[in-house]
C-alpha cells in the first residue's frame, strides 16, 4: 500500500500543475498528463488488487470508489483537452482531485490502522 500512496502523491504532484494551467486557461502540458494518469493508473490497479485479495475493509472499499470516480472524471477531461482540443471545465478540473485527496486520506487511513 506504500507504494500506492507514493505513486498517488507524486501523482497529485503532476495533477496540480495541470491544474495551474487549467485554471490560467493555458495549454495543459502534455507530458504532466501522461505522467500523472500512468502514475494513479498503476496505484489504482494495486489498491484494486489489494481490495480483491483482502477484502472489503469500508476504508479502503471507499478508497477505490472516489478513486474510480475521481479517474472517470479524469478520462472525461483527457477526451476534452486532446480529443476536443477544449480546456476541461473547471468545476470539473477542481473536483476531481477533491475526490482523489478524500480517497488518498481515507487509503492512507486504511494503511496507518492495519
Amino acid at each position: 500500500m506504500l507504494v500506492a500512496i507514493i505513486l498517488f502523491i507524486i501523482g497529485a504532484l503532476f495533477g496540480l500543475h495541470i491544474l495551474t494551467h487549467i485554471l490560467k486557461n493555458t495549454p495543459t502540458p502534455k507530458l504532466s498528463v501522461a505522467l500523472h494518469g500512468l502514475l494513479v493508473a498503476i496505484a489504482l490497479v494495486t489498491i484494486i488488487v489489494a481490495l480483491i485479495n483482502n477484502g472489503g475493509n469500508w476504508r479502503l472499499t471507499a478508497s477505490v470508489v472516489l478513486f474510480i470516480i475521481a479517474a472517470l472524471g479524469g478520462f472525461l477531461m483527457v477526451y476534452i483537452d486532446l480529443g476536443k482540443k477544449q480546456m476541461p471545465p473547471k468545476a470539473l478540473a477542481l473536483l476531481h482531485p477533491i475526490l482523489a485527496a478524500i480517497g488518498l486520506i481515507l487509503l492512507i487511513i486504511y494503511t496507518m490502522g492495519r
